[in-house]
């Protein structure tokens, strides 16, 4: 996916180049923009792209509403483009309100500007990543993946409601598991659906505890430990409901992904 950040850093070394700006001030530039602080404390990280691959996203959660709207506006000022993550229907509205043209998707608790995510059924069954859940209460968690995929530009597709109970409901989607390059696995419960994907599959596993499930679930602590201690091998973890944490990686790994070579052999 194009990153504005990089475009503006190139457009900057070529006008060093050029001679139409001087060392000195580009040095200024570089140095200040990603320091700038808006509003009381807020430092929106306009460089992040540049450093991880990822462009900061807003974690709307704990936000009054003029820092939310402080902090998507530095980012779309800059690049057109912001992710937020976890709003609220009320954050929802408002930044519906304070910017046209952007899509807020209630269920996967996301606002998304200057991308596409269309969250809307049906999803593909189908994708470069595959997100796959043991149950439909697990769709939050796995909508923020899909969503965060897409605003990054990844093929990605969802499978839903395949869990451990009904285990045979997987074989349709066999084909498609084993063409994934990355496969997200998001369950509640007792958390086992990602051990027996990685049991199958020889893509890696990237695991998501959800918080679903009766009083010894613990909010999800159950299913995260059941991950941590799955013997299969290929398998991470993030942390609980982290629908957004997962993509991120499964984002970060494809960037630094190579095509295969084969060793010469005199």
């Amino acid at each position: 996916m194009p990153d504005p950040e990089t475009d503006t850093l190139r457009a900057l070394l070529r006008a060093v180049a050029s001679g139409r700006t001087s060392a000195e001030q580009a040095l200024q530039q570089l140095r200040l923009d990603p320091g700038t602080d808006i509003l009381d404390g807020l430092h929106p990280d306009h460089h992040r792209g540049l450093r991880t691959g990822m462009a900061e996203v807003v974690f709307a959660q704990g936000k009054d509403d003029s820092r939310l709207l402080a902090a998507v506006e530095s980012i779309a000022c800059r690049s057109g483009q912001v992710l937020v993550t976890r709003c609220t229907p009320e954050q929802g509205r408002l930044l519906s309100r304070s910017r046209s043209g952007g899509e807020y998707w209630p269920q996967a608790g996301l606002f998304s500007l200057g991308r596409q995510l269309t969250l809307t059924p049906p999803w593909p069954s189908r994708g470069r990543v595959l997100i796959v859940t043991a149950g439909s209460a697990d769709m939050r968690t796995a909508l923020e993946a899909l969503g965060t995929l897409r605003f990054h530009g990844i093929d990605a597709g969802l499978i839903c409601d395949v869990g451990v109970a009904g285990l045979h409901r997987l074989s349709a989607h066999m084909r498609a598991l084993d063409a994934a390059a990355a496969v997200i696995a998001c369950a509640g419960m007792e958390g086992a659906l990602p051990s027996v994907l990685a049991g199958f599959l020889s893509a890696p596993v990237i695991a998501v505890p959800t918080s679903v499930g009766y009083g010894t679930g613990a909010g999800g602590m159950a299913a995260l430990l059941a991950m941590l201690n799955s013997c299969a091998a290929g398998i991470t973890v993030t942390n609980i409901d982290n629908g957004y944490g997962a993509a991120a990686f499964a984002v970060k790994m494809l960037q630094k992904t190579t095509p295969d070579t084969a060793d010469s052999c005199d």
